[in-house]
């Protein structure tokens, strides 16, 4: 029962923040602006690339979570599957919950992507043609674990840091061809395109589990 509770408060926070940013960028002309304005940069390459960068991050996770200690995440810890910002649980007690949060939680974070993924490249990426090699390393490592506070294990978001590996080069590419604009819009595109893609399969994989 308290794991019931604890996942039910859980998942009401986050469903909450979720629907008050959908809101925020449904409101705010700027927002969707910005929005189209990231969309409109993706190009087929962004694409191509991200599966092979997801079976490098799949695989990697998978022998991760095999070490003792790496495949414990809180959300995981009190029945939850995946990360907690998709909303997926195997509480049984919570009937068909476990079934239709993650399926409302993945349409409110469809048209949140493109400014989520901008958000962290300018967290992460941003400066980085200035950086040292280490650094740049530090930051792709620091870029996984941060998606520790998602819930999802340890050894998880030690196996995102070679997606953050992936966004680093992306950007240093786009740095070479263009400046620091062109260096943010292409570590953003291909980060926007790893996350659609992800979420394609997850929703893909809910609707056929309902």
């Amino acid at each position: 029962m308290l794991f019931d509770f604890l996942t039910v408060a859980v998942l009401a926070v986050v469903g909450t923040r979720l629907v008050s940013f959908a809101v925020e960028t449904a409101r705010s002309r700027t927002l969707r602006d910005r929005t189209l304005a990231i969309v409109r940069e993706l190009r087929p390459r962004h694409f191509l690339r991200a599966p092979l960068v997801l079976v490098v991050v799949v695989v990697a996770a998978s022998a991760l979570i095999q070490v003792p200690g790496l495949s414990w995440g809180w959300w995981t810890a009190i029945g939850g599957t995946g990360n907690v910002i998709v909303g997926g649980t195997d509480r049984a007690g919570l009937g068909a919950l476990t079934r239709f949060t993650p399926v409302v939680f993945i349409a409110l974070l469809i048209p949140l992507l493109p400014l989520f993924a901008e958000r962290e490249e300018l967290a992460f990426r941003a400066g980085a043609e200035h950086w040292s090699w280490p650094r740049r390393v530090r930051r792709a490592v620091d870029f996984g674990l941060v998606h520790l506070i998602m819930g999802i294990p340890i050894g998880v978001g030690l196996a995102l840091s070679l997606g953050g590996g992936y966004f680093m080069w992306a950007y240093l590419r786009g740095y070479r061809a263009g400046g620091r604009r062109a260096a943010l819009v292409e570590s953003t595109c291909s980060h926007l395109a790893y996350n659609m893609e992800i979420l394609v399969l997850v929703f893909v994989a809910l609707l056929l589990g309902l």
